[in-house]
């Protein structure tokens, strides 16, 4: 025989009680856990409602499955840890208690901390390893505006100061450094960063340290972001930084599109990265991949490599759809664009660089791109500008090499690009191919604007500038995947029985 117990704990903890089933030996080569375990709940659901002459009536169970690049084998609610849904009630101790407690199980299957309906107001907490931060569907995340909910840590070491102002900066939101699997998600719910306060400071000019973002993961590996809504970031929303292995996956993210930086995602001086299925309005770039700003980002030294993102939906009206830089000083290589869909977006494609930036931007691939209603389609800065701090090193010259767009459309577009290089330091490499173009009804005089550049085109309206001249082949992109198109999703489970308003809840194991 074969015997299976599980204890169901009720909310008078002076009962426990253990259901002990036997099976034939058979039978566990028949049945899947997942099967075995539904068997179980479904006896303890018919069975349990009366215990120990009790009837405990509004009981039923919470099931759903989410896919992640881990499953966890520990779970709870933020509700069991005092966390109060009602809006205005801080949860931020609740967060970090939940937080703090889950982490005991990081040797042991890892642990999963639940976000119920509701509307839960919190300061910044932290995350911790082989950890799930699941929202549910009718969950919102309100960021707090109460500024002393937010801890002020130094700046990154590849930038030297806040991007805002000179020193330290705010936490951000949900915040981890030097973390093994770490994942966010859930099934659509919400974190609402409640940003106007913040950009109302940013415009006055009072703010005395720089905006938080939504979500920043530190100096950590297999990291995953997925399937939520983000709103009203206070400025960058999604900054995975220093990491190694990370999906960002499913997320849609909204700002006024006047909102100041309220870039979409940033990889940042990360290596392996898959971002795809996204959905972003945003008041600056939408996507924006960085390395290090300056001579800080050149002694640093960690740059931004293979990169993919596919299948992202983009509207940016004073912005990039998908910007290298300009913060790129560590550089950024092997970047893998492809089904892009750009919309009312200043540029399609930006280079953002600089004299003193140093770094390189090399090995970019994009194909697959449609644009509508467009300032520009390719655009490339080499005067981009604005540094850290006057120490930066004038001879320190980018390089931007081997750029390859291919297989694109695009209509009611005012230019088809601006391609500005550096005098002395020309960009070199570039190849457009099979490129249509359809120009807006008053497009500029000057189509293709094109200095200190040079490169091939082929098949593309309108005619590009001289400096792209037309020859018989099509740009590159790579065939072979990166690794971490090889990382798999599983497929996981939650399974937890819900009380009525009267008793408490208590975790289950994860199937």
């Amino acid at each position: 025989m074969y015997a299976f117990s599980l204890q169901n704990v009720l909310a008078n903890k002076t009962h426990t009680h253990t259901l002990v089933i036997f099976f034939p030996m058979e039978l566990p080569r028949i049945l899947t856990t997942s099967q075995v375990i539904f068997i179980l709940a479904a006896t303890i659901l018919l069975g349990s409602d009366k215990v120990d002459g009790r009837r405990h009536s509004h009981r039923e169970w919470d099931y759903f499955e989410y896919c992640a690049i881990s499953c966890r084998s520990h779970t709870a609610s933020l509700a069991d840890f005092g966390g109060v849904g009602d809006g205005t009630t801080s949860n931020t101790r609740a967060f970090q208690t939940a937080v703090d407690h889950l982490s005991q199980f990081e040797s042991d299957g890892g642990s999963m901390l639940f976000v119920p309906p509701g509307k839960w107001l919190t300061g910044s907490f932290n995350l911790t390893s082989h950890f799930t931060l699941f929202l549910h569907k009718d969950a919102v995340l309100l960021a707090s505006q109460d500024e002393n909910e937010w801890a002020v840590i130094e700046p990154l070491p590849s930038y030297g100061r806040g991007r805002d102002t000179e020193g330290g900066r705010y936490i951000s939101l949900i915040f981890g450094t030097n973390l093994t699997d770490v994942i966010i998600t859930g099934d659509n719910g919400t974190i609402d960063g409640q940003g106007e306060t913040w950009w109302n400071k940013f415009h006055k000019g009072e703010l005395t340290y720089t905006r938080p973002y939504l979500i920043e993961i530190m100096y950590s590996e297999n990291v995953q972001i997925s399937n939520l809504t983000l709103v009203n970031s206070p400025s960058w929303n999604v900054h995975p930084v220093y990491c190694s292995n990370v999906i960002v996956q499913g997320l849609t993210i909204l700002a006024p599109v006047t909102s100041p930086n309220t870039d979409g995602i940033n990889p940042d001086s990360c290596t392996n990265t898959r971002i795809e299925d996204c959905y972003i309005v945003s008041g600056d770039d939408c996507i924006a991949v960085k390395s290090g700003w300056d001579q800080y980002g050149i002694s640093f030294a960690m740059p931004t490599k293979r990169l993919v993102i596919r299948r992202l939906t983009c509207i940016s009206p004073f912005s990039a759809v998908i910007a290298l830089g300009s913060e790129m000083s560590g550089g950024i290589e092997d970047v893998r664009a492809e089904q892009i869909v750009a919309i009312d977006s200043e540029s399609g494609i930006r280079i953002k660089t600089a004299v003193g930036r140093g770094g390189y931007v090399k090995d970019i691939y994009v194909r697959g791109m449609t644009m509508k209603t467009m300032k520009w389609a390719f655009w490339m800065t080499g005067n981009y500008g604005s540094h850290p701090d006057n120490n930066y090193d004038p001879n320190a010259l980018p390089l931007i090499s081997n750029i390859n767009y291919r297989d694109m459309v695009a209509e009611n577009v005012t230019m088809a690009a601006k391609l500005e290089g550096i005098s002395g330091d020309p960009f070199t490499g570039i190849c457009i191919s099979n490129v249509t173009i359809e120009l807006a009804k008053k497009p500029k005089k000057v189509i293709w604007n094109c200095t200190d550049v040079e490169g091939v085109s082929s098949g593309v309206v309108p005619l590009p500038c001289g400096q792209l001249p037309e020859v018989s082949a099509e740009c590159n992109f790579p065939e072979e995947s990166l690794p971490i198109d090889n990382v798999e999703i599983q497929t996981c489970s939650y399974y937890r029985r819900k009380y009525s308003s009267t008793e408490n809840d208590h975790v289950l194991k994860h199937l």
